[in-house]
Parts: structure tokens; sequence; C-alpha cells
């Protein structure tokens, strides 16, 4: 039986779910299709919002500790973040020399109160939902809010199959999107919420902790991470551009994939964590990297949409692998005193990988081509994953002493 609080925070994850599918999921192809975007505006379509993460992470932390209540805020921040969904539908009356840049910096300008809205979201929620069934109901919720998530986005993509360079179309879509916004931040404020004081102790403890960089486990793992990352995020709008410019993909394909992408996580979600439980976590990243290695040279060989909607398949394989055990190798190479500090840090690290590597990942193609580039890139996956292994390696041998001790 789910309490209040679980109920209303589905009903907000699911409306928050399709705000974002409707607008979010066709920012490339509205930049290139509608407003001509170039490579390098493409490629800060993803470099941007983790910027600006990076930069609101430490001042939206601040502001969040100091009150006592958050869900106006969060709340408050949200339909901020809305109303700008709102804006980019404006965006088609600016002369046209300056469109690309409106809509990139409505996007950035997105992330200001998106960020204060993420990191204090998670904070409200952690508070209303008790740690013993925490497990279990954000299970559930995370599948259903996938679920919704595809459903929303094939819709979108057989509705608008043939409004692919239609600019009104995506009007609606923003205006919808900022619809949804609105009831998201109806179900926030729906939320019950308990007072928590904050203590002369907590206030104290909320500076950072240096000596986490002096745990080994903990610095191979943001070496190894990084590095994957890096890597990973290299080719994010090189697939868009390719979508796009070289296979002419339509709302409708581009729907297709992420469908087909999103379905194959929801069931290899469970096997990942069978073959981490049997063997090791970081052995089993070895492979997610190796996988994941592929997908920039499997893409770039055919423009044939069955074929890339297949890759977006194998690759939503490897994402889920991904998405699951990087986390749950965080948490194992951080030490438990200093947890919140390792994950504070890991984010903020990663916000800045996040915006560089997109932007290099540009670069490349611009200096070498599509072919050679998605190449590269394949090639720095592999790398990563043998940095895995170097540090599967390090720590068995670690460890083997210890056991025979015991």
């Amino acid at each position: 039986m789910r309490t209040y609080n679980e109920k209303v925070s589905i009903y907000h994850g699911m409306v928050s779910t399709i705000a974002v599918n409707l607008a979010s999921n066709f920012f490339p192809i509205f930049a290139i299709s509608i407003l001509g975007a170039s490579n390098y505006q493409v490629g800060l379509i993803s470099s941007l919002p983790p910027l600006v993460a990076l930069i609101m992470t430490i001042p939206a932390a601040i502001l969040l500790n100091r009150l006592e209540q958050q869900k106006k805020t969060v709340a408050m921040s949200v339909l901020w973040a809305r109303i700008l969904f709102a804006l980019l539908a404006g965006v088609l009356f600016i002369s046209s020399a300056y469109q690309a840049w409106a809509f990139l910096i409505i996007v950035a300008l997105m992330n200001v109160p998106g960020t204060i809205a993420n990191i204090g979201w998670q904070t409200l929620i952690s508070g209303m939902i008790k740690e013993e069934r925490r497990g279990a109901f954000f299970s559930d919720r995370n599948r259903m809010l996938t679920i919704v998530g595809m459903i929303t986005t094939l819709i979108i993509g057989v509705i608008m199959k043939n409004q692919t360079d239609n600019a009104v179309a995506y009007q609606y879509l923003f205006l919808i999107a900022f619809i949804f916004g609105l009831l998201e931040v109806f179900f926030l404020m729906k939320h019950k919420e308990t007072v928590q004081p904050k203590t002369s102790k907590q206030q104290k403890n909320s500076s950072m902790d240096w000596t986490i960089f002096k745990d080994n486990g903990y610095k191979w793992f943001l070496i190894t991470a990084l590095c994957f990352n890096f890597s990973w995020q290299m080719a994010w709008g090189l697939f868009n551009i390719y979508n796009v410019k070289y296979a002419h993909a339509t709302i409708l394909w581009i729907s297709i994939f992420s469908v087909a992408n999103q379905l194959v996580q929801i069931f290899t979600f469970p096997l990942w964590k069978k073959w981490a439980d049997q063997k090791s976590t970081t052995l089993v990243l070895v492979w997610v990297a190796v996988g994941m290695a592929t997908a920039p040279f499997l893409t770039v060989l055919s423009t044939n949409l069955v074929y890339l909607t297949f890759v977006a398949m194998t690759s939503g394989f490897f994402v889920s692998g991904t998405m699951l055990l990087l986390f749950n190798l965080l948490l194992e190479q951080s030490p438990q005193e200093k947890r919140t500090y390792c994950i504070t840090t890991y984010n903020v690290l990663l916000s800045f990988v996040a915006f560089i590597a997109p932007q290099i990942g540009i670069w490349l193609l611009e200096i070498t081509g599509m072919q050679k580039s998605m190449a590269i890139i394949s090639i720095l996956r592999f790398i990563s994953a043998i940095v895995f292994f170097l540090m599967y390696v390090r720590f068995m041998r670690n460890r083997k002493p210890a056991l025979q001790e015991s």
C-alpha cells in the first residue's frame, strides 16, 4: 500500500517526464531542421546544461541548506524552468540570424532553476520516503516513468511524423510541455512536507572534506569513471548530427530510436545486476565499456533507419549497464562516513566532463569528418575499458592477502 507522498510523487514524476519528453528530446532536430544550427551549436545543446549545472551546484546547495522547508522553493524553480519552455516557442519571432543563439541561451538559462529544482527535489523526497521503502519505491517509480516516457515519445513521433520541417508544430510542442510543467508545480505543492530544522552541527559539517582524495579506491574510481564518461559523451552531439543530417531521420524515427533504446534498458537492468553480483561490478564494467565502444563504429556503417534502430537497441543494452553499475561502483568505492562528499565531488567533476567532451567531439568532426571521428571515439571508449580492467586487477590483488588472512 503506497503512502500519500509516494502516490503524489509518482503523479509528479509522470507529468515531469511528459513535459521533458515533449520538449528536450526534440531540441537537436528543432535546432538543425528549423533554426539551421551549425555543428558547433548542436554540440552546445549537450554541453551548456552541464556547464550551468556545474556553476549552479554549490550556490543551489548553499541556498537549499539554509531552508527549513524546501517544497515551495523547488516548485517555484520548476515553474521558472518550464516558463522557459514557453519562451522557446517565441524564438521563431527573432531575426533568423540570431534564432539558434537565442535558442541556446534559453536552453542554458533553463538549467539555472533546473539545477536548484533537481538538488532540492532529491533532498525533499528523501525526507518524505522512509528509508526501508526507498529501494522498492524508486525502482517501481523509475520503471513506471520510463514506460510513460516511451509511450509519450512514440505518440509524439506518430503525430508529428510528417511535421519535421514544420516550425509551428514545434511551437505547439513547447507550449504543451509548459502546460505539463504547470501540472508538475501543482503535484509538487501537493506533497506533505515535514519541517526538519538544521542543527548547528549539520551546518558545521557542510564544508568540503578534502581527505576523500587520500582514499585509493575512490581515486581509482574517479580516474576510470571520468575517462569513461569523457569518451561516452564525446559522441552525443555527433549522433544527433548523423541521425538528422546524414540519415535524414524524421521526428518519427528519432522517437523510434529513443523508444527502442529505452525498451531494451527496462529489460536488461536485472541482467546487469545479476552479473555484477556474480562477478564484480568493476569487471562487468569492462564489458560495458567494450560494448559502448561498438556504438560509434556501428552507427556510421549505414544510414538505413531500420539498421540505426537496431544499433539504438544494442546501445540501450550497454547504456543500462552504464547507468546501473557506475553508480553502484561509486557507492562501493566511497568511504561510508564521507559518502556525501564523494558523490558531490563526482557529480561536479562529471558536469565539467559533460561540458567539454561534446565540444571536443564536434572539434574532431570538423577536422577529421564523421567516419574518422566516430572511429577515434570508439578507440577511446575501448581504452576506457582497459582502464576499468586495470582497476579490477589492482583491487583484486589488494584483496587476496586480506582474504587469506581472514
